[in-house]
């Protein structure tokens, strides 16, 4: 009943080069929201510092932190000002060096974000750039000088009227930035510019970090010649900015210059491209460039999978997956800060279907050929906050979405309603470890509100309870870590065209796994055209089935299965 499958050539190719990175699960930090230890209502690196043994007892093996480098905080650390000091609401070097240290020790590498394609306009090298014209500094940013009439129009995403261009009134000229005003794009052009960013990337794998996740790193090319761009360009921004001239000339450089000099470190390419083409041109190894693509298409799809369509969402993977199942990797997730919660938009996080559907997920991102990335408070459940009121927002992104659409008079009531459910603020707010104020994260008010629902959903209450969600996840990393065919394996999408279940085998050296997982809040009916009779059950979050009978999965039920 196997119909071919299973019978797929094992042969030796770059995919199944081990590598840590490709068996490590990485558990993404958002420090201003992981714990606070002072009482200043921010997270810090002394909070993190006090959860290293939480951490460990999770089994990740890598955490992704978001940047703690000296920033304004225009854009929660993402403006950069010094990127050799850390940024004083979260501690100091010291603190950073106890940190890294505390992880090593347990066992747990460290990922950077290096956010390079904009500094701050607080960093000195802007300062000095916006002094004057012939400033040593001016050609470390774009600039289009005013006698030369408006600049060609170019679409930025967190600005209020969404003009990437900035006029400097000091030096009569515009500069570029394509994320908030406070961000100024910096000149990959410029030969000396790079150097600063490569010793940059030295003193910190220097200092023992096991690696970066290259934020906006798309971007970093530009065609200076600065061409009109097609009307609506916007809304496939990623073909317009994401594939400059030189992009891969640079990173090449990178590698030879930087990386390559550290070979156990791992790169992380943010955006990767609009396709699986582009993604691979950033870690086909024979380019020499980075290692994980971490492409967007399977978060971009709405406010809800269920609108979207699993069928859709399937087509995603298994279109990246077949262009890299010989060489390269990708990464595997569906959280990040810049997301809604994942049950929220995924599964289902009302009371009835959060803890099923959250442990349905978590079985996903485990189970699929690539790296996974989890999102630190989705192993406990965290849902959407959904604020009510713009005050309650702290996002750059939502804020200047509000004042742009009110200066034109639009619907500012179903723009807030929208970002009950699409706002990355939803997946910011602070970790919930008890029922105490504030969910344990600060004794004082926190930087954002905490969800209301700290005091059911929270790791104290679950800590002690098998059928958690937090104890789901452990029994899920464990398995993936000692289960070789859950990350070299091949992969095989199953039962293609059925709109409620996601179902894949995994295969290595003859060892076969089914994965099934129900997308919906109701029984559904699967055809793998393969028996399971017989075979075993490796992990499932019912916690009591003994055999999928009548090829019909629960309501959010997901079972590992191996085959005889």
């Amino acid at each position: 009943m196997l119909s071919g499958l299973g019978l797929k050539a094992q042969v030796k190719n770059h995919a199944t080069d081990k590598k840590w990175w490709k068996e490590a699960v990485i558990y993404q930090i958002y420090p201003r929201s992981f714990n606070d230890s002072d009482g200043d209502g921010i997270g810090d690196l002394k909070g993190i510092i006090s959860k290293l043994d939480y951490l460990k007892s999770l089994g990740i093996n890598a955490i992704w932190l978001n940047p703690i480098y000296e920033s304004p905080n225009d854009d929660n650390g993402y403006d950069i000002s010094n990127y050799r000091e850390i940024m004083k609401d979260f501690g100091t070097m010291e603190d950073f060096d106890l940190l890294l240290k505390g992880m090593h020790e347990r066992g747990i590498k460290l990922i950077m974000d290096l956010v390079v394609n904009h500094s701050s306009d607080e960093h000195e090298w802007f300062k000095q750039a916006s002094s004057s014209r012939d400033n040593p500094y001016r050609d470390y940013y774009h600039w289009w000088p005013a006698e030369k009439g408006k600049p060609p129009y170019r679409w930025s995403f967190f600005d209020v009227n969404s003009d990437a261009w900035k006029y400097d009134a000091k030096t009569d000229s515009y500069y570029l930035h394509y994320f908030s005003r406070k961000q100024p794009d910096l000149n990959w052009e410029n030969p000396k510019l790079r150097q600063e960013i490569y010793d940059i990337m030295r003193f910190w794998l220097d200092k023992g970090i096991d690696g970066f996740r290259m934020d906006a790193f798309q971007y970093i090319s530009k065609d200076t010649s600065w061409p009109v761009l097609p009307e609506g360009y916007q809304k496939e921004v990623q073909k317009y900015y994401g594939e400059g001239p030189h992009l891969h000339d640079y990173i090449q450089e990178m590698n030879r210059e930087v990386l390559s000099k550290y070979p156990n470190v791992m790169t992380v390419a943010e955006g990767a491209g609009s396709s699986p083409e582009d993604a691979m041109r950033f870690v086909d190894p024979e380019r020499k460039e980075l290692n994980i693509a971490y492409h967007f298409e399977s978060v971009d799809i709405g406010k809800h999978i269920r609108e979207f369509g699993l069928n859709k969402y399937k087509k995603i993977f298994s279109r990246y997956d077949e262009y890299f199942k010989d060489k390269g990797w990708l990464s595997i997730f569906m959280a990040n800060h810049d997301q809604p919660r994942m049950v929220s938009k995924f599964g289902n996080d009302t009371p009835e279907f959060r803890t099923i559907s959250s442990k349905m997920l978590s079985t996903f991102v485990m189970t699929m050929r690539g790296t996974s990335f989890y999102y630190y408070g989705d192993e406990i459940g965290m849902k959407n906050i959904r604020f009510d009121s713009i005050e309650d927002y702290n996002d750059v992104d939502t804020r200047n979405k509000y004042l742009g659409l009110k200066e034109k008079g639009g619907d500012l009531k179903a723009f807030l309603e929208e970002q009950k459910q699409t706002s990355r603020e939803n997946g910011r707010t602070p970790m919930q470890w008890n029922s105490d104020k504030n969910g344990g994260f600060t004794t004082e008010k926190p930087w954002l509100k905490v969800n209301p629902d700290y005091t059911s959903v929270n790791v104290e209450a679950q800590e002690n309870d098998p059928n958690s969600i937090l104890n789901y996840f452990r029994k899920l990393v464990e398995l993936r870590k000692n289960e070789p065919t859950l990350v070299y394996g091949t992969y095989t999408l199953l039962d293609k065209e059925n709109p409620n279940v996601f179902a894949y085998l995994r295969e290595l050296n003859g060892k076969r796994i089914v994965v099934l997982l129900n997308f919906t809040a109701n029984n559904s009916v699967f055809d793998i055209n393969i028996s399971t009779k017989g075979s075993k059950i490796i992990l499932d979050n019912y916690n009591n089935t003994k055999e999928i009978s009548k090829n019909t999965l629960r309501p959010y039920e997901a079972a590992i299965i191996e085959l005889k």
